[in-house]
C-alpha cells in the first residue's frame, strides 16, 4: 500500500504565513529570515491543526470558532513580531 502523507498539513501554517506577508511591510527592518522566525514564533503559540483538505475543517467551523482563531492568530502575531523585534536588537541576530 502506498500511501501519500504529501496533502496533511497544519491548518494554521498558510494562514499565518500570508498575515506575516501582508504585515510585513509595517515592518521593513525585518528580513526575510526574520519574517520566517516571526511565522515559526506565531505557529507555536496557536494550537495545532493538521487536515488534508482545509475545505473539511473551514466547512464545520462555527462562527465562534473562526471568531476565536482570529484572535488567537492576531494576538500570536503580535506576539512574534514583538519577539523577534527584541531578540534582535538584544542579541543582534534573529533567534
Amino acid at each position: 500500500m502506498v500511501v501519500n502523507f504529501e496533502q496533511v498539513h497544519n491548518y494554521y501554517e498558510r494562514l499565518v504565513f500570508e498575515e506575516v506577508l501582508n504585515r510585513s511591510s509595517a515592518f521593513p527592518a525585518f528580513t526575510a529570515e526574520m519574517l520566517a522566525d516571526v511565522a515559526c514564533v506565531a505557529l507555536n503559540r496557536m494550537p495545532v491543526r493538521y487536515v488534508r483538505h482545509e475545505v473539511d475543517l473551514v466547512f464545520y467551523l462555527t462562527e465562534k470558532e473562526r471568531h476565536e482563531i482570529e484572535l488567537a492568530m492576531e494576538s500570536a502575531l503580535i506576539y512574534a513580531f514583538a519577539y523577534v523585534g527584541d531578540w534582535t536588537v538584544k542579541h543582534g541576530a534573529a533567534p
